[in-house]
């Protein structure tokens, strides 16, 4: 029980840390001193930065739900879009998630990593969300998932976390209305 309370101390204190300085300023001991621990109990769990946080990151990533199923194309559409909005007006992923992806361009090692922990982990559930549609018959079978899918992350993120625009109150409708429209052409 111990163990487990000093790993979500350490965890807890990654994140703040990561949120605060950024990837590039984290230090292995800034996140001891904020977790009451100290480095020796992170490097008994991880042996580097770069592990530590592909470790973390990689479990909320794995630990996010399965896409909703609602029944139909459109509500599973919206709960996607929901959820991620939830998760990119959060304070540490709003930080955390844009930081990370610039330092993956400096940094191939984490790019990797990275993407085949998150990225593919994400992609994988989403596409469980077209899958479904397909088996309703209200995608075609030759439905272009690969494009589908960056369609549906797309534009939320380029509006919440890279140009930072607010949302009015019936955006996520008309961006599933959308992103149906293009699945359909």
């Amino acid at each position: 029980m111990l163990q487990d309370s000093v790993t979500e101390a350490i965890s807890a204190a990654f994140f703040e840390e990561l949120a605060s300085g950024g990837y590039a300023r984290l230090s292995l001991e800034a996140v001891a001193k904020r977790a009451g621990a100290g480095k020796a109990a992170i490097y008994r769990r991880w042996p580097s930065k770069l592990e530590m946080t592909v470790a973390l990151i990689s479990a909320v990533a794995v630990d996010a739900p399965e896409v909703a199923d609602s029944g139909t194309l459109r509500g599973d559409v919206l709960a996607f879009l929901v959820d991620i909005a939830d998760a990119l007006r959060h304070r540490l992923p709003s930080k955390i998630i844009p930081d990370l992806l610039a330092e993956s361009a400096r940094n191939p090692e984490l790019a990797q990593a990275l993407l085949a922990a998150v990225r593919d982990t994400r992609r994988a559930k989403a596409t469980r969300l077209l899958e479904r549609a397909i088996e309703r018959g209200e995608l075609p079978a030759d439905v272009d998932r690969e494009l589908a899918l960056d369609f549906l992350a797309g534009p939320l993120y380029w509006r919440l976390a890279v140009v930072h625009t607010p949302t009015s109150a019936d955006y996520l409708d008309r961006l599933t209305d959308k992103l149906l429209a293009a699945f359909a052409a």
